[in-house]
């Protein structure tokens, strides 16, 4: 079954070589690290085996954060390899994470793997959420290398998927010593999938213990960097993707007939998207200006640096939550929240599933599902300035409320280590 996996792989790689050639020549995209991806990673340099952790994005590798200080905290003597796929993943991770080396994960062919495993020889990997690689766990398996899955989580996008290979994927599952899952319903998937019983654990999301660095009184300090007054409304629409900064502009219109002094930040995902952002903000008419040029004034603010978001949503008034009017399933909402901020977010919450149910429930967040939908909640939350105080601290107690996954994920991690 591997060799066909491998195989339907390589059919994959093959029929998408004009896109990523495209996306290469284009946007930059795959051509840095080509060598590290085919598993030319460069020899690790210590005789004490790192403990690699591998977290493809920005995202996951936020997420990752509490649990590597939390590694560095408890045992100083294993030193931190880390593992991504994407640049600003990479870039991400040389910033917020104490790596001794950074890599890019090979691509998933037998030989790549085991190139990339010989030379960098670990002593335990982390895969992060669902980076479940057969070929890797494969090779893992027989070198003796223990293998854990780190805020794992089966999205229900991704579960029937899983299902219809439930052959392969349970013999798969085997070559995971632990589980750390991040609610009960990831941890019935899990097991349905075929993962050993014993295995699984249900240890919460990290990225809770990732949000309570926050504090609402750092918006006047992130006010100042970004050149706003402390007392003009604010409105951060963070994490946007293709099809919904053109929403978010719309009821930005919208709004500022009543809040002409309003400012927007917006924060597109994916920063080689910036050119056709910027296309978009000129056809407008909207003055704007990039965050990297301030303190130049333009009631439009667009953010063009790396690793910078999570901190800018403490200047927000509202907050709004991208990937979520678009069918992509969410982003994170715990962010701005840690600041107390109130969060809007779109209808696609998939991969956030629980963790958006939970603030629908607690009066902590405002779901819409249009650009004037978006304008309405938006506009609600500015004038009743009661309402988004109420839901911002709503949206904080749960952050508090839930913390703690770091600690429980290393507990169990100990047995392997």
């Amino acid at each position: 079954m591997y060799w066909l996996y491998s195989l339907g792989l390589g059919a994959f790689l093959v029929g998408g070589l004009p896109v990523f050639a495209a996306q290469a020549v284009l946007r930059g995209k795959y051509r840095r690290g080509l060598s590290e991806r085919l598993g030319s990673v460069p020899a690790w340099p210590a005789q004490v085996p790192p403990v690699w952790l591998h977290a493809v994005s920005v995202g996951e590798v936020m997420a990752a954060t509490p649990l590597a200080k939390e590694l560095a905290a408890r045992r100083p003597d294993l030193p931190l390899l880390v593992s991504t796929v994407t640049d600003t993943g990479r870039g991400v991770a040389r910033q917020r994470l104490p790596a001794a080396q950074l890599v890019f994960f090979p691509l998933d062919f037998g030989w790549a793997v085991r190139r990339a495993l010989d030379r960098l020889r670990p002593r335990v990997v982390l895969l992060t959420e669902t980076e479940i690689w057969p070929n890797f766990l494969r090779a893992c398996g027989t070198r003796g290398i223990p293998v854990a899955l780190v805020n794992g989580r089966i999205s229900p996008r991704s579960f029937p998927r899983y299902r219809r290979v439930g052959g392969l994927f349970g013999r798969v599952l085997q070559g995971i010593r632990l589980f750390c899952m991040q609610t009960p319903e990831d941890a019935r998937r899990i097991l349905e999938l075929g993962a050993p019983r014993e295995r699984v654990h249900v240890v919460g999301n990290l990225k809770y213990d990732l949000a309570v660095a926050g504090d609402p009184k750092d918006g006047l300090a992130v006010r100042q960097v970004l050149s706003l007054p402390p007392d003009v409304p604010v409105l951060v629409a963070g994490s946007t993707h293709r099809g919904e900064e053109a929403v978010v502009l719309e009821a930005y219109r919208a709004v500022r007939r009543s809040v002409p002094d309003l400012t927007l930040l917006l924060a597109p995902r994916h920063p080689e998207r910036l050119g056709e952002v910027e296309t978009l903000l000129d056809r407008t008419g909207l003055s704007w200006v990039r965050r990297s040029r301030l303190p130049a004034p333009a009631p439009v603010i667009l953010l063009d640096t790396m690793g910078e978001l999570a901190r800018l949503y403490a200047a927000g008034t509202v907050v709004f939550v991208g990937g979520s009017l678009v069918p992509i399933g969410g982003h994170n909402v715990l962010e701005p929240a840690a600041y107390a901020r109130p969060v809007v977010f779109g209808p696609h919450m998939g991969n956030f599933a629980e963790m958006s149910r939970l603030f629908l429930e607690q009066g902590a967040g405002l779901q819409v599902s249009d650009a004037p939908g978006l304008a309405a909640g938006i506009l609600r939350l500015l004038l009743d300035g009661g309402a988004a105080a109420r839901m911002g601290e709503a949206g904080r107690a749960i952050v508090e409320t839930h913390r703690g996954a770091g600690g429980r994920t290393v507990d169990l991690l100990e047995a392997l280590l």
